[in-house]
């Protein structure tokens, strides 16, 4: 077998001297798999599937952007239209709190869904904290009962099923880190020891020990050593909404997509809209149509399909599949698709300290705190989460909302602050878990359309009230360490209900039962035995803020579970 160092050249087309020719399938070829999507879990599976022998075509709707491509301009990426998330004119979409209001524009700030179309999607982008999820996170409703106004389930999996996924999804993908006192159980370390602790990391240590709590270090998809021909951080404080031009981050369009290439099965097929999944007379999905780039009908026909563009745009392309089979939708007699859409909730308090933090510099998050992990009936209310020390800003940004409330935004005060703050200013996130609710869903909007004449998404969300206390409950806390490690100056944001979700889980939720899910334990949908949904909408819970790992654990062990029955032919 070949070296993985070999066939990483190959996919970079820097073997025998000459660029390798990439990989092309005929649309009317019938492949063994059409993947829809090549971002978090998308990535994972095609490497899985193509290198098990299977041939795969990825339709990804965004570009093939390499590490020469990226840099550090703020305005370009968090500002503007960008080509990480795509323009508004080309992919708008809305967004309302209820259904009994009228959907506005949405995107950007203006709330909705927010996510990287480009292979690596947002694992590309993404700050790279990779927490597990706990045990308790699959069977929360056995535990606690129901919910008002929640539709909590357990999941048909449980931690231990899932363990050995999220160390093969560690070792492969490359994660540095090291064991918590409140991980939970593992059967390997990491790969690579911890990153180089920051100033914050530092002060949320004094501060958490001060106040009896206990701090860990953060497993990051963010090298701290040389691996698998990678290089480690270089430092550069550009993490967070940008993609790495070192390939330290560890995202599946560094660390995955060049070895699905690499075995020649596999074509990643870019600037490729999927817009409806075709069924054959018996029921089975038989191609996948879609918009090139200049708006030409395509379709690719394939034995299976699996859709792994997320959880807000895989529910739009089964709404947008259906037919006199499925009136409501692809894969959708239950009714779920798109309901119990969960974001993840996020609160934030700040601190000015006497010294200079240089938080501007190297990753974002160095130390955790997991304390609060468990939903406790003590509080009052249902949730947990966890807490992490960063610098929530870059330069530009910091200069435009870095700031107290009550600084000057112009003249001589605004700049002697900046001068003062800048370097000194550190940040408390507080990460939640978010109940599923039925009433939070993915829609199509009846009336706006994007560039190809689709419609577009239409966001329903808003937090229940458990959500907002739990969010609050972990901004005291982060107020509580920030003190207690010797800060100057405490500030807090407002506290307010999700309108932007970068979190995008629960579309299409698993289950045993078909009436109340969409998928089964093995990502096949209940209701066509040749499709199968595997990214954030096969999620039943949230989890505390950090859903990465989980998905691509589960989507090593989709792709082994997928590929098991394709050997048996029982697709």
């Amino acid at each position: 077998m070949a070296s993985r160092r070999a066939l990483v050249k190959r996919a970079l087309g820097i073997q025998d001297g000459g660029r390798a020719p990439a990989t092309r399938f005929q649309e009317r070829e019938e492949v063994d798999f059409v993947i829809v999507g090549c971002g978090t879990a998308g990535g994972i599976l095609a490497k899985e599937l193509s290198t098990r022998g299977f041939s795969v075509v990825v339709l990804e709707q965004g570009p093939y952007l390499r590490s020469g491509d990226f840099g550090h301009d703020e305005l370009s990426t968090f500002l503007t239209d960008t080509p990480l998330t795509g323009s508004a004119t080309e992919f708008p979409q809305t967004f309302r709190t209820t259904e009994d209001e009228e959907a506005r524009p949405g995107g950007g700030f203006s709330g909705g869904v927010f996510y990287a179309r480009m292979v690596g999607g947002s694992s590309a982008h993404f700050t790279g904290n990779m927490w597990r999820f706990r045990p308790v996170d699959f069977h929360e409703h056995g535990l606690l009962g129901d919910i008002p106004g929640a539709a909590l389930a357990d999941w048909p999996i449980d931690y231990d099923e899932l363990e050995p996924y999220y160390t093969k999804a560690e070792w492969e993908m490359g994660i540095s880190g090291a064991p918590g006192p409140n991980d939970p159980p593992r059967s390997r370390g990491y790969p690579m020891p911890p990153l180089p602790v920051k100033s914050s990391g530092v002060l949320l240590e004094r501060g958490a020990r001060a106040v009896g709590l206990t701090p860990q270090p953060a497993p990051m998809a963010i090298l701290s050593e040389p691996y698998r021909e990678r290089p480690p951080c270089q430092h550069c404080g550009f993490c967070l909404g940008f993609p790495c031009e070192f390939n330290a981050k560890s995202s599946t369009l560094v660390a995955m997509v060049p070895l699905a290439e690499a075995t020649g099965r596999c074509e990643i097929r870019t600037r490729s809209t999927a817009f409806r999944v075709a069924l054959d007379d018996a029921g089975r999905a038989r191609e996948v149509r879609y918009f090139d780039a200049d708006g030409v009908e395509h379709a690719q026909a394939a034995k299976a399909v699996i859709l792994s563009a997320n959880g807000a745009e895989t529910a739009r392309l089964l709404l947008m599949s259906e037919s006199s089979r499925f009136p409501d939708g692809l894969a959708n007699s239950s009714g779920m698709v798109g309901k119990h859409l969960m974001f993840n909730g996020i609160s934030a308090c700040h601190a000015l300290f006497d010294e200079p933090l240089n938080e501007f510099k190297s990753v974002q998050v160095t130390r955790i705190v997991m304390d609060f992990y468990d939903s406790d009936p003590e509080r009052g209310f249902y949730g947990g989460g966890g807490i992490d020390a960063r610098w929530l800003h870059f330069p530009i940004l910091f200069g435009l909302g870095g700031l107290p409330p009550d600084a000057p935004t112009w003249g001589r005060g605004y700049a002697a602050m900046l001068s003062e703050y800048f370097n000194r200013t550190m940040d408390i996130n507080g990460h939640t878990t978010s109940l599923p609710l039925e009433r939070n869903n993915i829609t199509l909007d009846p009336e706006v359309k994007d560039g190809f004449g689709l419609p577009a998404i239409r966001t329903t969300y808003l937090d229940h009230p458990d959500d907002m206390a739990m969010k609050t409950f972990l901004q005291d806390r982060g107020v509580e360490i920030l003190e207690a490690a010797g800060a100057r100056r405490v500030w807090r944001s407002r506290v307010t209900p999700e309108s932007l979700g970068a979190h995008l889980l629960g579309t299409a939720r698993m289950g045993d039962d078909p009436a109340t899910s969409v998928v089964d334990s093995t990502h096949r949908t209940h209701d066509v035995p040749n499709l199968f949904l595997c990214d954030g909408s096969s999620l039943v819970t949230s989890g505390r803020g950090q859903p990465t790992l989980t998905i691509m654990a589960l989507a090593f062990r989709a792709g082994e579970r997928i590929a098991g029955l394709a050997e048996r032919g029982e697709i």
